[in-house]
């Protein structure tokens, strides 16, 4: 079979709106190339090994087994992240975030990742802040040790940490930067199917009310910060009310909401009054 037959294969097995893009993808990974290959020699013939091992990955991802998964990797901010179903697969979304925290950082300044998950939030400060000095913990040490893979993949120098959220993390942190769990519990049940199925539930459930994370980070940093510290944190796209409420009730200062590009709520950020 040549590239562009493989390829046409590949869309009608995934079947679903982006099946061409994952096609594409999973090619490029079991061939080692890239699409301007395929662009370039649409006609060239690919062995019947590599034949077999690609419909293999294009059923696999037919089955509802994400893409990223699959071919093992995400994109995330300008760089590459290793996945596994032990870590949430980076979106696009938590680039608000990150893009707010760079706006935020000084050289200097002692900044943790609060759930960290696959690194992709402290690797890409670190990358971009490199003389902050960047902190990541997790509850869960299958994810503190993909983020460390991701770290060294990337050249940056993260310290982590072993914790359920703040218990065991540095003191005096000028910054705490968190994409929690925050998805209602009873919603779950209703997400696309390549999130509720394959993606870790605990990254996910963030409690009857989506808030239960929120309420314990937003009291706990209170010990962590020092005065003039920031909290910034990822949220749903209902919650901004929510975070502006508890974060005045706990006595943080400057509280602000940004919104993702569709207008959501997506970031909750505050100082820490002291």
């Amino acid at each position: 079979m040549t590239y562009k037959t493989l390829i046409d294969e590949g869309k009608r097995i995934i079947d679903s709106n982006e099946g061409a893009i994952e096609a594409t993808l999973l090619l490029e990974h079991v061939l080692h190339t890239d699409k301007n290959e395929f662009l370039l020699h649409p006609d060239r013939e690919v062995s019947e090994e590599d034949v077999k091992t690609f419909l293999e990955l294009a059923t696999r991802r037919s089955q509802g087994e994400p893409v990223q998964y699959i071919i093992g990797f995400a994109p995330f901010y300008g760089l590459e992240f290793k996945v596994t179903p032990s870590v949430l697969i980076p979106r696009f979304d938590t680039e608000v975030l990150v893009e707010e925290a760079l706006g935020a950082i000084k050289d200097g300044d002692k900044v943790l990742d609060l759930c960290t998950g696959s690194g992709c939030i402290a690797v890409t400060v670190k990358k971009y802040k490199p003389n902050a000095d960047v902190y990541a913990s997790d509850i869960s040490l299958d994810a503190i040790e993909i983020a460390k893979e991701n770290a060294e993949a990337n050249n940056t120098d993260i310290t982590f940490i072993h914790s359920d959220l703040l218990n065991d993390v540095e003191n005096d942190l000028d910054v705490i930067i968190s994409n929690p769990p925050y998805i209602k519990t009873s919603v779950i049940e209703g997400l696309d199917d390549i999130v509720k199925n394959h993606e870790p539930y605990l990254a996910l459930n963030g409690g009857n009310d989506g808030l239960d994370y929120y309420r314990r980070i937003v009291a706990d940093a209170t010990k962590h910060l020092k005065k003039g510290g920031r909290l910034m944190m990822e949220i749903g796209y209902d919650q901004g009310e929510d975070l502006r409420t508890l974060l005045k009730d706990t006595g943080y200062l400057s509280i602000e909401i940004k919104k993702d590009l569709s207008g959501n709520d997506r970031v909750a950020m505050a100082v820490f009054g002291g």
